[in-house]
């Protein structure tokens, strides 16, 4: 009898390959399936989709208050060119580098995200400590990305109360609890149901984007009533404000733009949310990648063609250059205006961020990373099936963070630490999957062809060359001062030393990398446990030795 092909294929392209079959596959959906084929259960309800996956993301990334807080790492190091062609050169690497996380995400959809990556993919042997590694790395992203953000926008909004009561002067006191007010509200946001949250960032997203538009057009236009436009010189030209050359001081400007471009793996922790996640994960974080780029150039655009002093805006008593150049182009009412709608951003931002953490605290919960509290923060709310331990945990760690606003230069430099550790984390599979696994990755239904290869290189050497000079401070010699000292080196080192440390000394000999929580055929497949076999096509016969139950190597079928 003929076999006829259906005509209408389901929605989901799954990952699974011959032999990759879970146990009660009738009783799974195409997500349940493909989810655990990776070793999961599903856990959480699939309420998100492309779309509000894309709200979260771009919600993260928050162009405006981004944009508007980095301004002092941008043209503040090389002045207006910074924000144009500097911003050009540097988004065509962040876009690779996008785009090689994203297929990532269409071959292995999980909430563990990079972690899980890296484990897979390189191999039994070295897995658990690539995932150590790469897991740690991006939790002090998250851990820091909603106290970093809320402090900005509790910064701004003090800011706004300065221009409106130009006697007033901010305390420590006053930033730290309006900081730690926003950081508890963000908290209740990110416990909320899985529906909840995707339609509060839906709308969030939709707010952020209309707040952009808003004052990408309202600067040029209030600036056409007394004209106050830069020549293309001017704004297409290198105003170095550190000891270094021209170039040097470009690619240190990269640090705002490498800040503001790394929200799009927030997508990759709420695969495991997401209705076909395979292919709606790596669309939403590419949707987040070039839409950044996009808008995110043409507000850079409008800054560099009417910013009046640069020195001026970066040395403002507001505290805020953001506000300080609004000052300088707008009329009083105005200037606030757009400062409100910068908060409002901000503060949306924050909510995504809150919201991505706590998927990335429970994954590497789940698999135990937290030791003792693991137990805790790997549950999942049995009321709104969201991981509200995590959420409060993250909560409770950033008010903590914060108490660093009191010792000056410290608050920044915990904070700085965000673009160096995000791309160490995001590049690190990256990295394995391009040098050691080539052709012999497995793909998913999202992936690059041929440009596979070549975009991985070029990620990966990006961030190899952009890690020190990261770390560069502004000015050399004597006037070096420890105010002026860049300390993203040891803000970020020394944790990651310890870290290193403890997995060498201890976590060894008890973390073995992702676990599986669920009983599929593959657990049952004989496989060469080694990360360079192509197993993509593998048959049920015996190819090598019996992977162990529970360890990484389980997952070698994904490579």
């Amino acid at each position: 009898m003929p076999i006829v092909e259906d005509a209408h294929p389901p929605p989901v392209t799954t990952v699974l390959s011959n032999g990759d079959i879970p146990d009660h596959l009738a009783e799974m959906s195409e997500d349940e399936a493909a989810l655990a084929a990776l070793g999961y259960k599903q856990e959480f309800k699939r309420e998100f989709s492309a779309w509000t996956t894309f709200a979260v993301s771009f919600a993260v990334m928050g162009l405006l208050p981004s944009i508007g807080t980095t301004m002092s790492y941008g043209i503040g190091y090389a002045g207006p060119a910074a924000n144009t062609w500097g911003w050009l050169l540097s988004v065509v690497f962040i876009l690779c580098v996008a785009s090689s996380m994203a297929e990532l995400a269409s071959s292995m959809p999980t909430s563990g995200g990079l972690y899980y990556a890296a484990a897979v993919l390189a191999g039994p042997k070295y897995g658990p400590f690539a995932a150590w590694i790469t897991g740690w790395s991006n939790w002090l992203v998250q851990v820091t990305g909603a106290p970093s953000v809320d402090y900005g926008c509790a910064s701004m909004i003090l800011a706004a109360a300065s221009i409106t009561n130009p006697g007033y002067v901010p305390t420590n006191w006053q930033t730290f609890l309006l900081t730690a007010c926003i950081m508890i509200i963000h908290g209740m946001i990110g416990s909320m149901p899985t529906k909840w949250v995707a339609n509060f960032n839906s709308v969030g997203t939709v707010i952020n984007m209309i707040c952009l538009m808003v004052v990408i057009i309202i600067i040029p236009a209030a600036c056409m009533v007394d004209p106050k436009f830069r020549s293309n010189e001017f704004a297409w030209g290198i105003q170095n404000f550190t000891d270094f050359p021209d170039g040097i001081a470009v690619m240190m400007s990269f640090l705002a733009i490498i800040w503001t471009m790394s929200g799009y793996d927030a997508s990759f922790h709420l695969a495991e949310e997401c209705t076909n996640s395979a292919i709606a994960t790596p669309r939403s974080i590419i949707m987040t990648a070039v839409s950044g780029s996009v808008f995110g150039f043409f507000l850079n655009l409008v800054i560099a063609y009417t910013i009046q002093d640069v020195e001026a805006a970066m040395n403002s008593d507001l505290g805020q250059p953001w506000a300080a150049y609004l000052m300088q182009i707008l009329p009083k009412p105005i200037a606030l205006a757009v400062l409100g709608l910068t908060i409002i951003c901000a503060f949306m931002m924050g909510a995504g961020c809150m919201v991505a953490a706590s998927r990335v605290c429970f994954a590497y919960a789940r698999d135990d990373c937290f030791g003792v509290l693991s137990r805790v923060l790997k549950k999942v709310n049995r009321h709104t099936r969201t991981p509200v331990n995590a959420v409060w945990f993250n909560t409770v760690l950033g008010l903590a963070l914060n108490f660093l606003v009191f010792g000056g230069v410290a608050i920044s430099a915990v904070f700085s630490i965000g673009a160096i550790a995000s791309y160490v984390a995001i590049t690190t599979p990256i990295f394995i999957k391009t040098v050691f696994i080539r052709n012999n990755f497995r793909r998913g239904p999202w992936h690059l062809g041929r440009f596979s290869l070549p975009s991985g290189v070029i990620s990966w050497t990006f961030v190899l060359v952009m890690m020190p000079i990261l770390c560069f401070p502004t000015v050399t010699g004597d006037d070096l001062t420890p105010d002026m000292m860049n300390w993203t080196a040891l803000v970020y080192g020394a944790p990651m030393l310890a870290i290193v440390i403890w997995f060498f000394v201890d976590a060894r000999k008890w973390f073995k990398g992702p676990k599986i929580n669920i009983e599929h055929h593959m657990l049952h497949q004989d496989l060469r446990a080694h990360p360079g076999v192509d197993v993509s096509n593998s048959s049920n016969e015996p190819t090598g030795d019996k992977l162990e139950r529970g360890s990484s190597t389980d997952k070698v079928a994904t490579v």
